[in-house]
């Protein structure tokens, strides 16, 4: 597992098109930001896992369509 210190406002990218941005940090509660494109499915652990006891489909079949994706940890939803 690689390791990495970020502050607020700064990103991290996942190869050229997935970017994770620390939108808000309370306490112990960290907000990500994550941009990425349509095809590539983000949910937090816990709803993935729920996809993959319940559907035992394919995970991408669970991405939704469109050009381009925000979210931010704790909505699984697209802006």
């Amino acid at each position: 597992m690689l390791v990495l210190s970020r502050q607020r406002d700064e990103s991290i990218m996942i190869g050229d098109n997935v970017e994770i941005t620390i939108v808000d940090v309370r306490g112990d509660r960290v907000r990500l930001g994550i941009t990425a494109p349509a095809d590539i499915p983000v949910h937090r652990k816990e709803v993935y896992e729920m996809i993959k006891r319940e559907g035992g489909g394919s995970y991408k079949s669970h991405a939704r369509h469109g050009k381009s994706r925000n979210s931010t940890q704790g909505s699984d939803e697209q802006s």
